[in-house]
């Protein structure tokens, strides 16, 4: 999960290098920390929060085949 968080964190913002993932697991629930540049915060929310709710729609998706929750927090 961590892997892809990346990636698509990534590939949206314009510095892909300051992009951190950190992830901590209690029992089946996994909370995926998401840090990136301050100048780069609105183009990961998105206008109302849509790409933000989107990413975490990929990322629940894909950890409904392992059987897992995943909960994306977005920090700064």
């Amino acid at each position: 999960m961590k892997e892809l968080l990346e990636i698509i964190a990534k590939s949206l913002v314009e510095h892909p290098d300051e992009v951190e993932v950190t992830e901590k697991e209690s029992g089946k629930t996994l909370v995926l920390e998401l840090k990136v540049a301050a100048s780069d915060m609105g183009k990961v929310i998105g206008k109302q929060g849509r790409i933000a709710k989107a990413i975490r729609s990929v990322v629940k998706a894909a950890a409904t085949r392992e059987d897992k929750k995943v909960v994306v927090d977005i920090v700064q």
